[in-house]
């Protein structure tokens, strides 16, 4: 399984919405999925597991596959549009869950956190049954949004342009 960069809005969204590979058109309910999921993704297990046990604590569910710890590799291309190469190798943790009514919810999380991933994948269940987290999820793409750019300015901040200097001949 590799990961591949691609174009955001910085919602994680993709700005084509078109597969780069083949150039086809992506469904709307799939690109909307993927935000989900990238949000997810980077959402701290604390916050999920509150939310889960406050909003959705009687919801009945069972582990279709329990979370799994494994490796990808994660490839880039350089400024976002050269040629793809390996970047690494990455650790990711997978979840797949059934609720009581057949919805059946994955997730992929970066590191080891096999927690995170089953509540990911709980979430990933609810948006597919009714939609009823997307106030919860579009909240956290907020504070994600806010922090990234709060990030990025704080490295602006630091910059420092070098520059070469050239000195005339003495005559």
């Amino acid at each position: 399984m590799t990961a591949q960069t691609a174009p955001t809005d910085g919602s994680g969204q993709r700005q084509d919405h078109q597969n780069q590979d083949s150039g086809k058109a992506v469904d709307p309910t799939t690109v909307a999925r993927q935000r989900w999921m990238s949000v997810l993704a980077r959402t701290p297990r604390t916050t999920l597991e509150a939310e889960w046990t406050a909003q959705y604590g009687d919801v009945n569910w069972n582990h279709l596959r329990e979370p799994q710890i494994g490796m990808v590799m994660v490839r880039g291309r350089a400024g976002g549009a050269g040629q793809r190469f390996n970047l690494g190798e990455m650790t990711v943790t997978r979840c797949a869950v059934t609720l009581s009514d057949g919805t059946v919810g994955h997730s992929y999380v970066k590191g080891r956190d096999r927690v995170q991933a089953q509540y990911a994948a709980l979430f990933d269940a609810i948006m597919l049954r009714d939609g009823s987290a997307s106030d919860f999820i579009d909240d956290l793409a907020k504070i994600q949004a806010n922090a990234k750019r709060d990030h990025a300015r704080k490295v602006a901040a630091t910059k420092v342009d070098f520059f070469t200097l050239v000195r005339g001949e003495d005559e």
